[in-house]
């Protein structure tokens, strides 16, 4: 098998939008093997409050990357990417198109594309930079970066305090904007990535968010938090799903307003998905449920030969 037609088929998309059930079927229409890049999904400890696919959904098609990992475990978008490619390479011994997912824009990007190199940075200065959250709160470190790095401060999420940490602590450390390190130069890949983004129309959207909360609150949302509260601090747990739900047992609100928040800040965490993936002009946009053009479209692209080269 060379490598030009080797396919990495990249399916993308934001939360609640159907890429596991669209997965599975195409991993049994190309008799394949899923790569989940959610890396929300790599923890152990995280099922509910990360959707993770149950046992049902987990056994009609080979995952990997899903419940791989521990919280307590170090693990970042370098680590995974190294032990993709590690992964894929054995797997391409085995099958000519290999399945991606996740709704995690960077580590899908840094599969397919590689990452940037970043200087290694002392960890005293992100100690600093974490008791400094903990003190004056989120809006101090966005402050910080808006001064030292206004690129960057207009890309990234800022309600995530683990990325600003990261970007602040390159700053800092190498006296030069994070954003001078993020220049895309793009790694030779020894396979061609197609890739698709998964959209529905904002309102459906928005209710299969909605109608998914309320369905992991019913599975235990709320418990599963609870046995994770003394961990709270881990950069894994620094995601929607289950910051609101802390924020309800440290008594700044009530059970209701913590609902509110959990649907409210999934619909913003869809809405910033949506804008990563809408500034990479190779993702090709479909419903879930137009699986037959999508496989048609799939299917001229692999004829055709003309894959995105990795």
């Amino acid at each position: 098998m060379t490598p030009s037609n080797q396919i990495l088929l990249v399916i993308a998309g934001p939360t609640a939008v159907g890429k596991t059930d669209l997965c599975i079927n195409l991993a049994k229409k190309f008799n394949t093997a899923i790569i989940s890049a959610d890396s929300r999904q790599f923890f152990r400890e995280m099922d509910i409050g990360t959707a993770k696919p149950g046992k049902e959904a987990l056994a009609q098609a080979t995952h990997y990357f899903i419940g791989n990992k521990s919280i307590h475990e170090p693990y970042n978008v370098r680590d995974f990417e190294q032990e993709a490619i590690d992964l894929m390479e054995d797997l391409f011994q085995k099958h000519s198109l290999l399945i991606l997912t996740g709704g995690s824009g960077l580590y899908l990007d840094a599969v397919v594309h590689g990452l940037d190199e970043i200087p290694d940075i002392d960890p005293e200065i992100r100690d600093t930079l974490i008791r400094e959250f903990r003190e004056f709160g989120l809006p101090y470190l966005q402050e910080k970066l808006g001064r030292l790095d206004p690129v960057y401060h207009q890309q990234v999420d800022l309600q995530n305090p683990h990325r600003l940490v990261r970007a602040l602590s390159v700053c800092l450390g190498t006296g030069r904007p994070f954003s001078d390190f993020r220049r895309k130069k793009q790694v030779s890949r020894f396979f061609h990535p197609i890739k698709i983004a998964l959209n529905r129309e904002r309102q459906e959207l928005y209710e299969r968010i909605d109608r998914r909360m309320d369905e992991m609150i019913e599975s235990g949302l709320f418990e599963e938090a609870k046995r994770l509260y003394p961990y709270r601090e881990v950069n894994a747990l620094q995601t929607v799903g289950y910051k609101e739900v802390f924020g309800f047992f440290d008594g700044r609100y009530d059970r209701i307003e913590a609902v509110r928040l959990l649907k409210r800040n999934s619909r913003r965490y869809a809405k910033r998905q949506l804008t990563w993936f809408r500034k990479d002009p190779d993702y090709q946009w479909f419903h879930p449920d137009a699986v037959e053009h999508m496989l048609d479209w799939i299917d001229a692209r692999i004829k055709a030969g003309d894959g995105q080269k990795g």
